[in-house]
C-alpha cells in the first residue's frame, strides 16, 4: 500500500497542534513507484516536494528520501536509492508548479535522479521577500497556518535503513502543508505588491547552476590560515587529499572520519613518526587510529615532496572590506555609503538587504564601479553581475547617489590645522 493511501487529508489552517499521523511507508519497488506516478498525475494543482539527504553523515549529497504531495492524490514517500531514475515522474509533473522550501538546497539532488522542474514556488524565499522575521518551515507554517510543526528529525541520518516510522511521519508532514503554505504566502506577496518580485527570484533560483568548486579544494580546510610554512601546508594538503579519498570511497562525510581541527593540528605539529602521530592529543576521529597508516603515509608524503604549495594563491576575489580603507580608500567610501543607503531601502520595502543585492555583488560594484558613473552605467553593470530587473529598478539610483556622494566626500579639501 502506498503512503498516499495511508495518509490523512492534510490539516487545515488554525488547527493548532498537529493531530496524530497515520502509519506511512517509503516506496522502494518500481511497480509501486509507477502506480504512485499515475496517482500523482491524476491529482490537481501544484506539486509539493522535499528531499532528505544525509549531510554530515555521507560524502555524497544524494537524496535518500523524496516526499511529494498533491491535492487529490495525497502524500508519497520515495526511496531514491532503491528506485533509481525518476524519469517517469518527471515527465508527468515537470510542467506543473513545484512548491519547495529553500529550493536551492534540494534542486541539485532532485536533478541527480531526473527530477527537474520548469517553474517553482519557494516558500522560504517567499517568506524573506514578504518581510517575515523568521523563515524556517516550522515557524512560517505556525505563523501563516496556525499549525505547530515539529522539526526534531531534521538532522537525522537519512541513509539509515529501514527508516524509523517517526522519521517518515516527520518527512510526510514536511510536504503535506506546503501547498496550503504556498497559497497563504502568495496572498501575502500579492497584498504587498511583491508577486512579480517573487516570480523573478524563483526563476533565478531555478536557473542558477550548482556552484563549481574553484581552485584547490584543500585550501578550504577550516583553520588552514593558522598553518605556517610551505612544508606544513604540503602536509595539510596531503592529509586533506587522503581523507577526501577515503571519504569518497566509503561514502562518509570527511569530518566524521577525522575533523578539520585534527588535520590542521597534525600539519602544525609535523610529527616525526607514526607513533608520534598516534600520541598527538588533537588527532582524533572515528578513523584516526584504524587508518593511522594512511594518515602517516600522507604526512610522510608532505614532508618529502618537492611539489610545495604556494603560501598564497592569487585569485579573482576582491580583498576583504576590512582592508579597503588602506588598499582602496575610494572603494571603501563607496561601499560604506551604499550599504547605509541600501539599509534604508531594505527597511522601506521590508525586504532583507541581502535579498536586495547580495553582499558580494555590492562589493564588486563598489570596488570597480562602472565608467562613466551614470544611471545607465550602473544599471548595465548591475545586470551584468546578475541582478534581477526588480533589483536594478529598486537600487540602481540609490547606489549611484551613494557612489557620487562618496566621490564628493573624497574630493572635499581638508581644512588646515589652526
Amino acid at each position: 500500500m502506498s503512503s498516499a493511501e495511508q495518509s490523512p487529508t492534510p490539516p487545515v489552517a488554525n488547527q493548532g497542534e498537529q493531530s496524530p499521523h497515520a502509519i506511512v511507508a517509503a516506496i522502494d519497488r518500481r511497480e509501486d513507484y509507477l502506480d504512485a506516478v499515475a496517482e500523482i498525475a491524476a491529482g490537481t494543482g501544484p506539486i509539493a516536494i522535499d528531499a532528505e539527504r544525509a549531510s554530515g553523515f555521507r560524502y555524497s549529497q544524494r537524496a535518500y528520501l523524496i516526499q511529494i504531495f498533491r491535492r487529490g492524490a495525497g502524500v508519497f514517500l520515495f526511496d531514491p536509492p532503491a528506485i533509481g531514475s525518476f524519469a517517469e515522474l518527471n515527465e508527468a509533473i515537470s510542467s506543473e508548479e513545484w512548491v519547495l522550501h529553500a529550493a536551492s538546497q534540494d534542486l541539485a539532488c532532485l536533478r541527480e535522479v531526473g527530477l527537474d522542474p520548469t517553474h517553482i514556488f519557494d516558500t522560504e524565499l517567499g517568506a524573506r521577500l514578504a518581510g517575515l522575521p523568521r523563515v524556517g518551515l516550522g515557524t512560517v507554517v505556525e505563523d501563516l497556518l496556525g499549525i505547530h510543526l515539529a522539526k526534531e528529525h531534521s538532522a537525522a541520518d537519512w541513509s539509515t535503513r529501514p527508516l524509523p516510522q517517526p522519521w517518515l511521519v516527520y518527512a510526510a508532514l514536511d510536504v503535506e502543508l506546503l501547498v496550503d503554505l504556498r497559497d497563504a504566502m502568495a496572498d501575502l506577496l500579492e497584498a504587498a505588491g511583491k508577486t512579480e518580485i517573487a516570480q523573478q527570484e524563483f526563476a533565478a533560483v531555478l536557473a542558477r547552476e550548482a556552484k563549481q568548486v574553484k581552485g584547490e579544494a584543500w585550501r578550504r580546510l577550516s583553520g588552514l590560515h593558522t598553518v605556517r610554512g610551505a612544508r606544513n601546508l604540503a602536509v595539510a594538503r596531503e592529509l586533506w587529499e587522503a581523507r577526501d579519498s577515503l571519504a569518497r570511497e566509503t561514502d562518509t562525510a570527511p569530518g566524521r572520519l577525522v575533523p578539520d581541527t585534527s588535520l590542521v593540528a597534525a600539519a602544525k605539529a609535523m610529527p616525526e613518526s607514526k607513533h608520534a602521530l598516534a600520541a598527538l592529543r588533537e588527532f582524533s576521529g572515528r578513523a584516526s587510529r584504524s587508518e593511522l597508516a594512511r594518515w602517516w603515509a600522507a604526512i610522510d608524503a608532505g614532508r618529502t615532496t618537492e611539489d610545495l604549495p604556494a603560501l598564497r594563491v592569487p585569485g579573482e576575489a576582491i580583498p576583504p572590506p576590512r582592508i579597503w580603507s588602506d588598499r582602496n580608500p575610494e572603494a571603501d567610501r563607496r561601499l560604506k555609503k551604499a550599504r547605509a543607503a541600501m539599509t534604508a531601502v531594505s527597511t522601506e520595502l521590508s525586504i532583507p538587504v541581502e535579498n536586495l543585492l547580495t553582499p558580494e555583488l555590492l562589493r564588486r560594484l563598489a570596488w570597480t564601479p562602472s565608467e562613466p558613473l551614470d544611471p545607465a552605467g550602473i544599471r548595465a553593470e548591475l545586470a551584468r553581475l546578475g541582478a534581477r530587473p526588480w533589483q536594478v529598478d529598486a537600487i540602481s539610483q540609490v547606489i549611484l547617489d551613494a557612489f557620487v556622494e562618496a566621490s564628493q566626500t573624497s574630493e572635499t579639501p581638508t581644512e588646515p590645522a589652526s
